[in-house]
């Protein structure tokens, strides 16, 4: 039998053992998980993992291989990755190559055979925490000591931001969206391309008159890592921005934009992380089955002295999942309607954004 060749270490000093693939680099991160059954290579390269490492709840990964056209990022950031089972003969005729081989080209290390049944129970009942994934012959006690040394940086949005504006445009666009990246999802690009909006993508700390010399018909606002307290230069941005263009925002966004109303945040024990979380349509009493990825969430009672509304909630914990300003123009929500991995029930989102823009230019033209 192949004995144990790493392992992960919690700081609350439990240990898990496992096998090495990937990159066999030592890596401390934040560890979190996912529920989602399939779309493992979208978590992988979502930048909304920089600095987590991220347990897999379904037990079989890496069984349909990578497809070239299936990132959501250029360049993966991921902390980690835990699985159960672990398939390195992929079948899938769209696969160009494995997981495996996806990780060690950007320096992810990976532990497949762990008990994930009893990590995400770990998780769940006592918090995200920080983790080691290790050696095997790395003691208990060194490893909790450097764990105790590693401080997990705040400058995520930084890292994973794009350093110099990219358009992305169609032919027979009626619209320019100017958005900003705090980290954005290719599948977003994809959604308003799809929906005839040339789309200009600007770094996270772009100044204010940078966006207003591009005349945008709207902004977007995009997903991202970390605390949205860390990055005040886009909730400052906003507070430049509202009112003066039709404003969409998801994850991250949704955050900043309510920071920037005034409003609060708060770190979740465990986050949302999954294809399949019930979210009420409060404008609408439709149930809406969501894909998320997000370890902060906005105070509800906070909202109540701003200019928002609520307009979505979380049915498994009443956290909120929108918010809007109709005399702004601007609305935003905490899941992905862009999905990848997940439903389509959001994608609706997308309209009212397009609804939005064409009605802040029939306001010009009257």
């Amino acid at each position: 039998m192949q004995k144990f060749d790493r392992k992960l270490i919690l700081e609350d000093g439990s240990e898990y053992y496992g096998y090495g693939f990937g990159c066999m680099e030592e890596r401390i991160t934040e560890i979190v998980f996912n529920t989602s059954p399939v779309g493992y290579q979208e978590i992988v390269s979502d930048p909304s993992y920089t600095y987590q490492t991220v347990v897999m709840a379904y037990p079989l990964i890496g069984n349909y291989g990578i497809a070239e056209d299936d990132f959501e990022t250029e360049v993966p950031t991921i902390g980690g990755l835990v699985v159960r089972d672990y398939n390195d003969t992929p079948s899938n005729f769209r696969s160009k190559y494995t997981l495996s081989e996806l990780m060690k080209k950007y320096h992810i290390p990976g532990i497949y055979g762990v008990d994930t049944r009893k990590l995400v129970r770990s998780i769940r009942d006592l918090g995200s925490r920080k983790a080691l994934i290790t050696d095997i012959e790395t003691s208990l006690q060194e490893g909790i000591a450097r764990i105790n040394r590693c401080v997990i940086p705040r400058d995520a949005v930084a890292v994973v931001s794009r350093k110099e504006s990219r358009q992305y445009f169609v032919q027979n666009a009626k619209y320019h969206v100017v958005a900003i990246d705090c980290g954005m999802k290719k599948n977003i690009v994809r959604s308003l391309n799809k929906k005839h909006c040339n789309v200009t993508v600007l770094p996270w700390n772009v100044s204010l008159q940078e966006v207003e010399k591009l005349k945008p018909d709207g902004i977007f606002l995009s997903n991202g890592p970390g605390d949205p307290t860390d990055v005040e230069p886009v909730i400052q941005l906003v507070r430049g921005l509202r009112g003066k263009y039709p404003m969409f925002g998801i994850c991250l966004g949704h955050q900043i934009i309510s920071l920037a109303y005034g409003a609060k945040t708060y770190k979740l024990k465990f986050g949302h992380r999954g294809g399949n979380h019930p979210v009420k349509n409060l404008l609408t009493g439709k149930i809406e089955i969501t894909s998320q990825n997000h370890s902060y969430a906005v105070d509800a009672d906070s909202i109540a002295n701003t200019e928002l509304e609520v307009t979505h909630l979380n049915l498994l914990d009443q956290t909120v999942e929108g918010v809007a300003c109709k005399e702004d123009r601007v609305f935003s929500v905490q899941y992905h309607p862009e999905s990848a991995p997940g439903p389509q029930d959001s994608a609706y989102l997308f309209d009212q954004f397009i609804e939005m823009m064409e009605g802040a230019k029939d306001g010009e033209k009257n």
